[in-house]
């Protein structure tokens, strides 16, 4: 079986050939990008922090270990906002677009390691 290839990557980079599914996962639309030339497929607000993990944990890395813990429990009880993401995963590449600045300390990078985790769950079930 074929590896899930799931990436992440700042909305304000061009697309890739090698992008795949394009996926917004920021609540808020990221400054400065047009809808008409942004190449996104789908924009996953719902997959996103809520509005009150995000304005807590305000991009502050002293937060991240605890925002990390806050986001999978949001994730784990809503299930109907990010399994869409699992299937498109498992039908090729999907890219997770962000907009914040810090590359290793934002929603992306958690909601890309829950998904690979949820996947390898799932083929370890089969």
């Amino acid at each position: 079986m074929r590896q899930p290839s799931i990436r992440i990557k700042r909305v304000y980079e061009p697309p890739a050939p090698n992008d795949g599914f394009r996926v917004l996962v920021d609540r808020l639309w990221p400054r400065g990008v047009k809808k008409e030339t942004a190449a996104i497929d789908l924009w996953a607000r719902e997959a996103a922090p809520s509005a009150e993990l995000r304005r807590w944990f305000a991009h502050r890395t002293e937060r991240w270990v605890e925002f990390q813990e806050r986001y999978r429990r949001e994730l784990q009880a809503s299930p109907e906002h990010w399994l869409f993401l699992l299937e498109q995963a498992r039908r090729g590449p999907i890219t997770l677009l962000f907009a914040a600045r810090d590359p290793d300390h934002n929603n992306a990078v958690v909601l890309r390691d829950f998904l690979l985790e949820q996947l390898e769950n799932a083929a370890g079930n089969d």
